[in-house]
């Protein structure tokens, strides 16, 4: 099988040759990356590590300071640098609606167009990876709307000001079926997955109820789910933390790809997710971020990849990755043990 061969038997529930990888770091992860290997050439480095998807880049208008050290992007989300010794890391601060205290002031934000995002380069990515599968996008339609009007006030919006949050995520899936349909006909129909992303937990449990997801996140989520569906691709969708209680309603969303199944507590383990969901649903990720992949040797690694590999790759069903993107705290020997022993 090739690359794209390999990801859609999976999707299809049907085994592969071998389990599909996919990859994703922060920056400053790279960076030490490409100085244990001694290059710093992307498609060269996946290559040598058999990764089966592509992400396909769309890039968003440059982000700029509005005070000295606090950074704002195109959507109105702010944050901060952290320096690492291999480069900054954004940490998120309260954005730019935070503090609205009318849904005038919503309504009267500079809102972003999809003709903001640059897809010249689609199709010239679409033809480089011709073999690969090709993932695209970075669709939010609740957690960033919360970080533009601010975490605390978002959750207040939710009791005291639901019209508003309704407001918000109106603005963000419209922008976002948008671009996916523009992203659709550029590259004609080649996209085979779409990111769909709202963080739902935390590490203990949910940071809503049911009742909220079902009015506050569900109604968009379907909306994405069949515009993708209607494209011909699948719904990556990302949510950290301990989602076990969400993953029904997911599914009943048209959700067919779940990222980055945070193993946070015995649900959230591989054996309990695909014995509960793995007919119904496929598995992105999972590779431990918080303990394994900073503190644990090599042979370690390797041993829990093949874990949930042969778990969750059962029949299909699983895209091997870390259950985030890779850190900047895991040693390059770790990240590279994830795909050197994968079966």
């Amino acid at each position: 099988m090739n690359s794209r061969e390999r990801v859609l038997a999976a999707l299809r529930h049907e085994q592969p040759d071998r389990t599909p990888r996919d990859f994703w770091a922060e920056p400053p992860t790279m960076n030490r990356l490409f100085a244990h290997v001694g290059h710093n050439d992307k498609d060269r480095l996946l290559d040598a590590l058999g990764v089966d998807v592509r992400h396909l880049e769309a890039p968003s208008p440059p982000e700029r300071e509005v005070r000295p050290g606090l950074f704002q992007n195109f959507w109105g989300e702010r944050y901060v640098y952290q320096q690492t010794p291999w480069g900054p890391m954004r940490e998120d601060a309260k954005g730019a609606l935070a503090g609205a205290t009318s849904c005038t002031e919503l309504e009267s934000f500079p809102w972003p167009s999809p003709d903001d995002l640059d897809r010249s380069q689609l199709k010239a990515q679409c033809n480089r990876h011709a073999d690969r599968a090709l993932l695209y996008g970075f669709a939010d339609i609740w957690q960033r709307p919360a970080l533009v009007r601010g975490w605390e006030d978002m959750f207040l919006d939710m009791v005291e000001r639901p019209e508003w949050v309704h407001f918000l995520s109106r603005k963000f899936t419209d922008f976002y079926r948008e671009d996916y349909t523009r992203a659709a006909e550029i590259t004609g129909g080649r996209i085979d997955l779409y990111l769909v992303i709202s963080d739902l937990g935390s590490q203990r449990g949910p940071l809503i109820s049911t009742g909220m997801f079902r009015e506050f996140v569900a109604p968009y989520l379907k909306e994405m789910t069949d515009l993708i569906h209607s494209l011909g691709g699948r719904t990556l969708y990302h949510s950290c933390g301990t989602i076990w209680r969400f993953i029904p309603e997911l599914i009943a969303c048209g959700v067919d790809v779940l990222d980055p199944i945070q193993p946070t507590c015995p649900e959230m383990q591989p054996v309990s997710l695909k014995r509960q969901f793995g007919d119904r649903l496929s598995f992105h990720g999972g590779i431990d971020m918080q303990n394994l992949l900073p503190k644990a040797t090599p042979s370690e690694v390797a041993e829990e990849v093949r874990q949930y590999c042969e778990v969750l790759g059962q029949k299909g069903g699983y895209i091997l990755g870390p259950a985030h993107l890779f850190q900047p705290d895991v040693p390059p020997e770790n990240v590279l043990a994830v795909y050197e022993n994968a079966p």
